[in-house]
């Protein structure tokens, strides 16, 4: 193999989706650079890969970065893989990319299947334009978020899930959400609705849920609110004690209104 970083995307959990090309390459390989030895270490024995492997996640890769930019420097072809799906995408790999790029070592990609990607063409949400923003955070990222009025992925963790729809059932209850698992797995399962409605569905099964999860929002609709709905949203906030400023750029997000109508929305009610 010519000697570089070699970004090798791996099954996000179904094995069969493994391309022969991502398999040759880690058998190949010089050294395999792993997030995980453990997991990769079962998917190098069911595909017959023997080649040495060696740690690299988020607390040791800042300082792994350079030691392996120097084998390849040397040399030596590096593949790079996470647990799962593409190194890189909310998993350790960038700096090592970055790095590999700023030595000018040579950097290929052996593509393969990524989460989001596939929960947002499960989802029938349009994909003209959409934003991915890694691990849901909390409420107070979900308020800034929903100024994004196109769609919106995110990843979560099946002990959250729960608060996290009540969170979008507070901040943006008019955008339907799609909450994907088990993708490419036996019990594959796309459950879409309104966020009230998903806290309905999901509550009776939310301790039995496994796995990564991802979940997508819809853009924010077009029609615009009536003005009795509109007040009841200035009612709530209004109401919720925060300053003008605050209140006035909530109510934007959440009815469309432009800035200094929403202001003056609040100054009235005051």
């Amino acid at each position: 193999m010519t000697p570089g970083l070699y970004i090798v995307g791996t099954p996000i959990g179904n094995l069969s989706d493994m391309s022969p090309r991502a398999a040759e390459t880690l058998r190949n390989a010089d050294l395999i650079a792993c997030e995980d030895t453990r997991v990769t270490g079962k998917l190098a024995a069911h595909f017959d890969i023997k080649t040495k492997r060696v740690a690299f996640h988020e607390h040791n890769e800042q300082d792994m970065a350079d030691d392996l930019v120097a084998k390849i420097l040397s040399g030596m072809s590096v593949a790079l893989v996470s647990d799962s799906g593409m190194p890189g995408i909310s998993d350790p790999g960038f700096r090592l990319c970055r790095a590999a790029r700023k030595s000018g070592a040579p950097v290929f990609v052996v593509p393969g299947p990524t989460a989001f990607a596939s929960a947002l063409v499960l989802s029938g949400f349009p994909t003209d334009r959409f934003t991915y923003l890694g691990f849901f955070k909390d409420e107070k990222h979900l308020r800034e978020d929903n100024k994004i009025r196109h769609t919106i992925i995110y990843y979560e963790s099946p002990n959250r899930v729960l608060d996290t729809i009540g969170m979008m059932a507070r901040v943006c209850p008019e955008r339907r959400v799609a909450i994907v698992r088990e993708i490419t797995k036996i019990h594959e399962e796309t459950i879409i609705g309104y966020p009230s409605e998903l806290l309905e569905s999901i509550e009776h099964i939310a301790e039995s849920i496994r796995g990564e999860i991802v979940l997508v929002i819809e853009p924010a609709p077009e029609v615009k609110m009536s003005d009795s709905e509109i007040n009841d949203i200035v009612n709530e906030i209004v109401s919720a004690g925060h300053k003008t400023k605050e209140a006035a750029a909530e109510i934007s997000n959440r009815t469309g209104l432009s800035k200094s109508e929403a202001y003056e929305k609040v100054i009235k009610h005051g």
